[in-house]
């Protein structure tokens, strides 16, 4: 069994934001010579998160949209009295810190329309991480 792990390190200029990932979790996948396992992709914030969907401007700003009538900026949260980002916290923990994948053929299995994104939910940031843990045989 072998076990491959990188830390993605990224800056963010937006309150909330959508940043896609794909190509760097895939470019990683290829380098690792694990023909066949899983790919973990884990974000550690409380305040972010992941998702897998369409890259497509339309859907990225639908999905703003929806963050903010589910959980709005604005909103009277009893957490902003100590720092002004309840509306992060509630939203990343609506959506994944994590997303699991196979490695088949030592490449990472997604449908045809689905990128990785990490979300943004309390920007600007300089510094958000993603980790990628790759664990399968060669």
């Amino acid at each position: 069994m072998k076990v491959e792990h990188m830390e993605i390190t990224l800056s963010t200029k937006h309150r909330r934001e959508l940043i896609n990932i794909t190509e760097v979790v895939e470019k990683f996948v290829r380098s690792v010579n694990i023909k066949n396992g899983i790919c973990l992709v884990f974000v550690p914030h409380a305040t972010a998160a992941l998702l897998c969907n369409e890259d497509e401007p339309n859907i990225r700003e639908d999905y703003l949209k929806l963050f903010e009538r589910l959980v709005p900026e604005e909103g009277e949260y009893s957490h902003n009295k100590i720092d002004n980002n309840a509306d992060s916290h509630l939203l990343a923990s609506l959506l994944k810190s994590f997303l699991v994948f196979p490695i088949k053929d030592y490449k990472l299995v997604r449908g045809t329309w689905q990128e990785i994104f990490l979300v943004e939910l309390d920007g600007p940031r300089d510094k958000r991480r993603v980790i990628v843990l790759c664990i399968g045989v060669q």
